[in-house]
């Protein structure tokens, strides 16, 4: 079908990126030029992203990807999700006085797994050297990028912290004690400076791609990285969201004993398609459960432009939400038979018979192989807001300075994002990375290293026994999500977005108008899209809406009406203010060829795809 698109869809034979910032897209598709496979040029993009998106990620946040390789003829997920420290206990944070985990600052962090994750890729399937891959982020870092304006917003947001409290981040984020202008060259010498170093004693330990690679991986969590790190955390009180000065639990010994993983995705069949997604330390068997629902909602009946369309999607979201909240993680209290059990047909059928033309109201957790759910205490995010102090920031990026506690509630003023990356090489590899954490927001810079570390521990829950219970060294359920598909049991799309809790609801949208209703990748991305609040969100403090559809004004007056007489409360936003999807895609030709697409997200003007 033929829809409005921003721009065209990329296609070509050579190479395809596309990612949430131009200058990562264009560094990965350079490795490709050069000989590179897509593997190194998705650990290259990577590390830009780091430099370039510091507001959304960093060198001290975490990273899951999805890989096909070609060569092996399989797919493979990779868990970059640190661990939480052995300190941090439900026992530890409630001696502190804490009903929750808090969003910024000490406490809040994990072990940082990008680098590890990151890696593991470059190693195991990548050809280029450490040196290589290195030296753009190095070189951005060290000569200066354009800050893109929502950067600016974000350090603008909680300059006052930075200047009265953590002093370390004011001293990279305000040169000269000034909010830097939007576009203007901005530098990170201590960043470079650091990962200079761990360059060039991880070539020092050589000889050999392979021993350099595994040294700068040991330096990282074994050497003056992970010191740093151990002694900032172990000597320093900071403010955080209670407002008062709190240490850190993260220490050298969490840092030495991980390692990234890699395991088989999880998988459910959509007609032609299989999709692809990491396990249940992830939301993204969400995805999973909403297409499983979804085989049996007659999408083809309903334009995607329709309410119905929308209707169908948001209301097997909410059913997938509830799962999430009442059963996915990795602490003890986790039932992996029936987390399994959570993408059977037989479940994800029965759950589909839950829908009606009717708006759900109720969170509705399922209950498989017949066992109970159990949730956590929902009262103590509001217990935590009438007692927080946010001019101390919150759990996901902040966009906008706060006002008091009472108008933020009401006003949602902040808006949480992170980064994606997807590349396809002229030989079928193909790689989907979500990185995120480590914001230059969360928490102060460690001084001695020019970069900050994640808060994603505040994920967890403090109510013992639960899957998703904050755990001594148990890695917590983290929102990022990439995505990859087979098609007729030959590798097809890699694709993502950032966005928190909406990752896994942009995403099946966009899927669906592909292979429902035939979108190419442009105008799937382009078209106008929307997310569900009706589960407590996954960052501080966690509050919880109900049956709340935010659309943007692009649909249509008598769809939204509609949506509306279906009993959803729908809030009308921005004309593309929902959705910052990326992807990739390649299949054969009748003569065997490959044949690559790639699109990218205009809404915020600074996602591309290229390729040739």
């Amino acid at each position: 079908m033929s829809a409005f698109t921003t721009r065209p869809e990329i296609s070509g034979t050579f190479g395809v990126v596309s990612s949430t910032h131009w200058l990562a897209s264009q560094t990965a598709m350079g490795v490709l030029e050069r000989g590179g496979n897509a593997f190194d040029a998705a650990v290259a993009g990577g590390l830009v992203l780091q430099v370039v998106e510091p507001h959304l990620n960093g060198a001290g946040g975490e990273v899951p990807l999805l890989l096909w390789s070609e060569r092996e003829k399989r797919m493979l997920a990779v868990n970059g999700q640190g661990v939480a420290p052995a300190e941090a206990s439900v026992e530890n944070f409630r001696r502190m006085g804490f009903e929750q985990v808090p969003g910024i600052g000490l406490l809040p962090a994990t072990v940082p797994g990008a680098f590890g994750a990151w890696m593991t890729v470059l190693r195991e399937h990548g050809t280029w050297s450490l040196a290589d891959v290195m030296a753009p982020a190095i070189g951005y870092a060290r000569d200066g990028y354009p800050l893109v304006p929502r950067a600016v917003q974000a350090i603008y947001a909680v300059q006052d912290l930075f200047r009265e409290q953590w002093t370390s981040s004011a001293d990279v984020w305000l040169p000269d004690g000034k909010v830097p202008r939007p576009g203007a060259l901005f530098r990170q010498p201590r960043l470079a400076a650091t990962y200079q170093r761990l360059l060039e004693e991880a070539e020092a330990r050589g000889p050999g791609r392979i021993a350099e690679i595994d040294a700068a991986v040991d330096i990282f969590y074994r050497g003056f990285v992970a010191r740093e790190i151990d002694r900032y955390y172990r000597t320093e009180q900071v403010q955080d969201t209670s407002g008062e000065k709190t240490g850190g639990l993260l220490r050298y010994e969490d840092m030495a004993a991980w390692r990234a993983t890699v395991e088989a995705p999880l998988t459910v069949d959509f007609g032609r398609y299989t999709l692809a997604k990491c396990g249940f330390w992830s939301q993204g068997p969400s995805f999973l459960q909403q297409i499983g629902m979804l085989r049996h909602a007659d999408l083809g009946s309903h334009a995607p432009h329709t309410a119905g369309f929308v209707h169908r999607i948001a209301e097997a979201a909410k059913l997938a939400m509830a799962d999430r909240m009442a059963w996915y993680g990795a602490a003890p209290g986790a039932d992996r038979e029936a987390q399994m059990a959570l993408l059977s047909d037989e479940y994800l059928r029965a759950r589909w018979a839950q829908v009606n033309d009717r708006a759900s109201t109720e969170i509705l957790p399922g209950s498989p192989l017949g066992r109970a759910p159990r949730l956590p205490d929902l009262d103590a995010a509001r217990r935590t807001l009438l007692t927080a102090d946010t001019r101390f920031g919150i759990g996901e990026p902040t966009f906008a300075a706060l006002p008091p506690v009472a108008e933020w509630a009401e006003r949602e003023i902040f808006v949480g994002d992170t980064c994606h990356i997807d590349v396809i090489d002229q030989d079928g590899n193909m790689a989907a990375a979500t990185p995120s954490g480590g914001w230059l927001s969360s928490s102060p810079v460690v001084p001695a290293l020019g970069f900050a570390v994640n808060t994603r521990l505040q994920m967890t829950w403090m109510d013992e026994g639960l899957p998703n219970t904050v755990t001594p060294r148990v890695l917590p359920c983290t929102t990022l999500s990439p995505s990859m598909a087979l098609r007729d049991g030959e590798p097809y799309m890699a694709f993502g977005t950032p966005g928190g809790d909406q990752q896994d609801q942009w995403s099946p949208a966009f899927f669906l108008r592909h292979a429902v209703h035939g979108m190419n990748l442009q105008e799937a991305i382009d078209a106008p899209a929307w997310h569900v609040d009706h589960f407590p969100a996954s960052f501080w403090p966690r509050q919880t809406r109900l049956n709340q559809l935010t659309v943007e004004s692009r649909f249509g007056a008598e769809e939204i009406e509609a949506l509306r007489a279906a009993g959803h409360e729908v809030k009308v936003g921005a004309a593309w203010s929902e959705s910052r999807m990326a992807a990739c895609s390649r299949e054969r030709d009748g003569q065997g060829r490959l044949l690559l697409r790639a699109a990218a997200n205009p809404r915020g003007m600074q996602g591309y795809a290229v390729g040739r």
